[in-house]
């Protein structure tokens, strides 16, 4: 089968790394694909991700068989759709499906009208009235932008001034609506699921660190780490969150004629009174994908292919028994302003240790150096039979990294490990 994947990031060259793996693979592409993707698949690159007829042809050309989608903003622009008008297979939800991470106020109301646990919300399109209704309820409470944000539209607010500077930002910055929840106390866990018109079949759990510091300090991230599985979601509480809220959500969509292809992810807060859903997105998450892949035993590929062509009722999917930690090195300053251009040394010795994989983000070449070309760089993954196991091969795999541009977190699977 000759494949394409889209993106650039970690989490496209951890599901290259995972692809590349199948005995049915044949050609095998990234548009545009990084260093460590391209030691698996052939780069591809000058094409945007934004010109999908150009993507399409490029496809035909090329007898692709299956496009895997990796990031968000194609598959909410509508790539998927241009795609299988075509013919041409490809993982991941149809434009008016991906509403259910491209628009939360979608999503909030599909989860009103259809009873599916999640924070009590109102929304506003105007600054003065969010702050009205903010002074009117109190603090804590949560802040949200329509449309997507990168991972970095939310602000928990923990006092009344926090959050009128958070409903102002949204506005200053051209969102056209905000979204105000009620803030939820719990511990939160990442659920994913391959969806298939209403067949689900649940795919892992993970926990990530969306704080840039150690003890969830600073700001938020795009996430400075995860691990899988997650201990707080219990097998009885994902059996509750898939029959409660994933389920109800693929059926409203079939309802809707926005049948749901691809993976869901669910953001989910564990309450007292049981899961909730905080958000979803409509793809693998970063670095969420970077523990799931090394903890896969079954073949991605034939997983991804059925989804795409509606046979995911007819797949069974295996996971090993083990646990996987990935720790984010980034680039100092991230996520606020930062230097690129470093460079990065030492992944040989890093990946040398027992269970270690390093999949590769925001960098480039220049002739034989690897230098840092974003916020989030490195994800150093390691898997180990517990998760202790696992936390010390990931972190003495990052001692070895000799890069002076970047940081990361010393505390990644605290909270499991509590």
């Amino acid at each position: 089968m000759n494949v394409l994947l889209l993106g650039s990031g970690g989490r496209e060259h951890a599901l290259a790394w995972k692809l590349a793996k199948s005995p049915l693979i044949g050609q095998f592409y990234a548009m545009p694909g990084n260093p460590g993707i391209a030691d698996v698949a052939e780069a591809v690159e000058g094409v945007p991700l934004s010109a999908h007829q150009t993507i399409v042809s490029w496809c035909q050309a090329h007898a692709i068989e299956l496009v895997v989608v990796g990031p968000e903003a194609p598959l909410v622009a509508g790539l998927v759709d241009r795609l299988k008008e075509a013919g041409i297979p490809a993982f991941g939800p149809t434009a008016a499906a991906a509403r259910l991470e491209g628009s939360k106020l979608f999503t909030k109301e599909l989860c009103r009208e259809n009873g599916i646990p999640t924070a009590a919300f109102a929304r506003f399109s105007s600054a003065p009235e969010a702050a009205a209704y903010v002074r009117s309820t109190g603090a804590p409470i949560v802040v949200k932008a329509d449309g997507l944000m990168a991972g970095k539209g939310v602000v928990v607010a923990l006092n009344i001034e926090e959050a009128i500077s958070a409903v102002e930002g949204v506005f200053a910055a051209g969102g056209q609506e905000v979204l105000i929840e009620e803030f939820m106390e719990g511990e939160e866990a990442s659920l994913f699921c391959l969806v298939d018109g209403e067949t689900v079949i649940p795919f892992g759990s993970a926990q990530d660190h969306k704080r840039a510091f150690d003890g969830d300090l600073g700001p938020n991230t795009g996430g400075m780490g995860a691990y899988s599985p997650a201990p707080v979601l219990t097998a009885d509480l994902e059996a509750q969150a898939i029959r409660e809220i994933v389920v109800p959500t693929a059926r409203a969509m079939a309802a809707l004629g926005a049948p749901y292809s691809g993976i869901l992810y669910a953001g989910l807060m564990l309450t007292a009174t049981g899961p909730k859903l905080v958000e979803y997105n409509c793809r693998f998450g970063d670095p969420e994908c970077q523990v799931l892949m090394p903890r896969l035993d079954s073949d991605l590929l034939p997983i991804l292919a059925a989804a795409a062509t509606g046979r995911l009722a007819e797949t069974e999917v295996k996971w090993s028994d083990r646990s996987a930690l990935t720790v984010v090195y980034a680039s100092r300053g991230y996520p606020g302003a930062h230097q690129t251009g470093t460079e990065i040394g030492g992944l040989e010795a890093a990946n040398e240790v027992e269970g270690v994989t390093v999949f590769l983000a925001g960098t480039k070449k220049s002739g034989s150096k690897l230098l840092a070309n974003g916020g989030r760089v490195l994800n150093v993954t390691a898997t180990g039979e517990t998760l202790q196991e696992a936390r010390d091969r990931a972190y003495d795999a990052a001692a070895r990294i000799k890069w002076s541009g970047g940081f990361y977190r010393q505390d990644i699977g605290w909270r499991a490990l509590k």
